[in-house]
């Protein structure tokens, strides 16, 4: 059977998100601050990384799949 691609989609949608979510847990980690040392200006940077890479990346999603061009509607 041949996997669709809305199947597909969840498939490695999930896998990389549920990746992602899990790099996140551990660079908290980071934040053990008897391990490691670090500015507030290093943490708006890495937090500031991250934002700008989401809203990156949700633009994708929220494109116009479409990119013929129309007059009107």
């Amino acid at each position: 059977m041949t996997e669709n691609k809305r199947d597909r989609f969840v498939r490695v949608a999930e896998r990389r998100t549920n990746a992602i979510l899990e790099k996140l847990r551990v660079l908290g980690n980071c934040s053990n601050q008897s391990m490691y040392e670090y500015t507030d200006e290093e943490i708006s940077k890495i937090f500031s990384a991250i934002r700008k890479s989401v809203k990156e990346t949700e633009s994708l999603f929220k494109q116009k799949s479409s990119k013929q061009f129309r007059l009107g509607g």
